[in-house]
């Protein structure tokens, strides 16, 4: 992380003879709002028809050697902060049902289109240990990687992970996103899950979505000066969510 993105090009998936042009433009749109948003210059793409819609950016950026912050240097004693709450995986399999009202929509969608350049940006200034964002793993997924490349033990407290609570609901209902299951498999073996925490939480900690958050390592003095600094550039649902141990690369969960 520390990237500066420079350019981007569209890759679109679209069945243009069962949809109408103006979705795709309104993709497009979207996306190029995005790129513009990020500081970086739209320069084409590649478009193929498909019977499902599909979209992406492929994004060429720099970064500075001394300014790269990896999933590698997290130390006993750092804190733990998660940037954004977790469920859009949940919310998006529950709307891929047709369940999902308009304001649980825009709440999903709200959450998945904010860019984490500020948090990144954020710990630059205030100087972090290690970083990882919340995308494709989920957090227990994300945070054992951590462990793994620190050679350290991660602790979460499920009860201060932010949440979005619609989907602790949906969870119950059983819209549990197939990569939820792979997620788990993945961690199996390194994850403990202490029987205090309730098991719908527990869930949600695996809950494999896209465009997450990050998870930023920082030595406990800098954590008020970081969730400070972000709180000021409005990512208002950022937590203090665990800590990081000596001991053998595993994630401990706890109440």
């Amino acid at each position: 992380m520390g990237a500066v993105p420079l350019t981007a090009m569209n890759v679109v998936c679209f069945p243009i003879k069962d949809e109408s042009p103006d979705v795709l433009a309104r993709i497009l749109k979207g996306g190029i709002d995005k790129v513009h948003e990020a500081g970086a210059v739209l320069v084409g793409g590649h478009s193929v028809e498909d019977s499902e819609p599909k979209y992406g950016l492929s994004v060429t950026g720099i970064v500075h050697p001394e300014r790269f912050i990896s999933n590698a240097g997290a130390k006993p004693g750092d804190a733990l902060i998660l940037t954004k709450p977790l469920g859009t995986g949940v919310l998006s399999t529950a709307h891929k049902a047709g369940i999902l009202n308009d304001q649980q929509l825009r709440r999903m969608t709200g959450v998945m289109k904010a860019l984490n350049r500020e948090a990144s940006e954020a710990m630059i200034e205030i100087g972090v240990n290690a970083a990882t964002d919340i995308t494709g793993f989920g957090l227990v997924g994300h945070a054992l990687e951590m462990a793994e490349a620190s050679s350290c033990r991660v602790v979460l407290n499920a009860r201060r992970v932010p949440l979005l609570r619609e989907a602790l609901e949906f969870l119950r209902q059983g819209f549990v996103p197939e990569g939820d299951y792979e997620v788990r498999k993945f961690c199996r073996r390194s994850v403990s899950v202490d029987a205090g925490v309730d098991t719908l939480v527990a869930e949600l900690l695996f809950d494999a979505q896209t465009s997450g958050g990050l998870l930023v390592s920082l030595p406990q003095d800098k954590a008020d000066s970081y969730m400070k600094c972000i709180l000021s550039k409005g990512i208002v649902e950022a937590a203090v969510v665990g800590r990081v141990e000596q001991g053998s690369p595993l994630v401990q969960i706890l109440p």
